[in-house]
């Protein structure tokens, strides 16, 4: 009987704070291995970074009056194309790699030759700033361009002339994006808070989604049914399939998103049990977020020591670039150099080709057979059995189980712990208890409960 009384209460417990998120859960550990191996300090602010598709995957920075490519293996300055009068934006590669396209402050679109660094095209036709221009992933012989003219223009880059012009937008057109499983169906956000969605067989916006927000990056998913929109400290993904309908909205940033970027399409997330690709975002807070795209959810969150403007994954998923208002640029690496060679082992038609190495069966005549699971640590996502532990009460929990309130509260405060006098406290109103328990307390009980009260709730 004494025994069912016992496992049939329950000991007081003072209040705990919510559990923060396990610090080294699979997500987290992967993203860690990405450490920051060079700070290059720009001219200015680093509007737009880029990476060229094909291998080594180079990359272009945006800054100022000039486009900078980087060596994408060792991270360091290959050439330098300053041939801008004013300001220059949004310096992307043509699929191939061989050219490179950015815009600027005059409205001009220029198209650079990647060895010479010379100017190969320029497009004119705008009439303000060209802040987005870009390739699309299927197409090396026309770009899509959105100035602050409020039009967007369609352009053949070989005989420099504008095929389409587009005008549904109101305000700055900043940001754009290509549907890769479609070369006729472009998103351009613009600052009038809205997303049109284009069709270049019609010459007319198919859909139009209200953010709300002036818009500062938009994205197609890899499959071209989603896409996400960036606008104040809100990204909003948007179904395209099913007319426009808004699926998720995120609000985990303080200030502005600025600049939106997705992993690379691959058959499986370099991160452990894990198939779907991550939605990267980032804000003038300095953060970096990385969602889950199967649920929507932060996996991992990164700080930066300055708000962040722009921001590229390498298509190798080796090198992470990240561009501050205030000049600096952050490259990331992989913290395993050896990256390409474990790459080449696993290729069987790799001249540094290894075999795999067959795993040790233990046997009982091994003393390690004996040892095996003694080390084992439970990983992300294991099943916890929990062991039934036999419940030690308290000194004040015994008295509360026997009913004498008054010497609960005597018990509770000799211990000094304010969290444990409190806890006392709730239980013993919960019980209605409280009143006949001060009553009855003797004059060094009623000093300890006066230096608490004056203490913590009067001090």
């Amino acid at each position: 009987m004494a025994m069912d009384e016992k496992k049939s209460y329950n000991p007081v417990r003072p209040k705990q704070s919510p559990a923060s998120r396990k610090p080294h859960a699979v997500e987290s550990k992967y993203w860690k291995t990405f450490s920051t191996k060079v700070i290059e300090q720009q001219i200015s602010a680093v509007s737009c970074t880029s990476f060229c598709p094909e291998p080594p995957h180079d990359f272009a920075v945006t800054s100022s009056t000039r486009v900078t490519i980087y060596d994408g293996k060792t991270c360091k300055v290959k050439k330098t194309i300053s041939r801008f009068s004013d300001v220059a934006y949004s310096g992307v590669f043509r699929p191939d790699g061989k050219l490179v396209v950015a815009g600027g402050e005059m409205g001009i679109i220029q198209v650079f030759d990647m060895n010479s660094r010379l100017v190969l095209r320029q497009l004119k036709g705008h009439s303000r700033a060209v802040h987005w221009v870009q390739y699309h992933p299927s197409d090396k012989l026309h770009v899509l361009s959105g100035s602050d003219d409020s039009t967007v223009r369609w352009w053949d880059v070989p005989t420099q002339t504008e095929v389409l012009k587009l005008e549904g937008h109101t305000d700055y057109v900043r940001c754009g994006s290509a549907n890769s499983s479609s070369a006729d169906i472009w998103a351009t956000g613009s600052y009038d808070h809205t997303v049109n969605l284009w069709d270049l067989r019609t010459s007319n916006a198919v859909l139009k989604l209200q953010h709300e927000k002036p818009l500062e990056d938009v994205l197609f998913f890899p499959a071209g049914g989603l896409i996400a929109t960036a606008g104040g400290n809100v990204v909003n993904i948007w179904d395209i399939l099913g007319g426009g309908r808004l699926l998720h909205s995120l609000s985990s940033h303080q200030k502005t998103v600025t600049c939106l970027c997705i992993t690379p399409p691959m058959k499986a997330h370099p991160a452990e049990n894990v198939d779907a690709e991550r939605l990267l975002t980032g804000s003038l807070d300095g953060h970096i977020r990385v969602f889950d795209i199967s649920d929507f959810k932060v996996v991992h969150a990164s700080k930066y020591d300055a708000p962040i403007l722009s921001m590229d994954l390498s298509r190798a998923m080796s090198t992470m670039v990240v561009g501050a208002s205030d000049g600096k640029l952050f490259i990331r690496q992989k913290k395993k150099a050896a990256i390409s060679e474990e790459d080449d082992r696993k290729d069987p038609h790799s001249v540094i080709y290894e075999p795999p190495k067959l795993e040790t069966v233990l046997r009982p005549s091994n003393y390690r057979y004996f040892l095996r699971g003694r080390n084992e640590k439970a990983r992300d996502g294991d099943f916890y059995v929990s062991q039934q532990q036999r419940v030690k009460l308290s000194e004040y929990d015994r008295y509360l189980r026997k009913f004498q309130y008054k010497d609960a509260l005597q018990s509770s405060l000799k211990t000094a712990d304010p969290t444990i006098i409190l806890a006392v406290m709730e239980e013993l109103i919960r019980r209605q208890g409280l009143i006949s328990a001060v009553t009855n307390l003797d004059s060094s009980s009623l000093e300890l409960l006066l230096q608490f009260l004056r203490r913590y709730l009067l001090g």
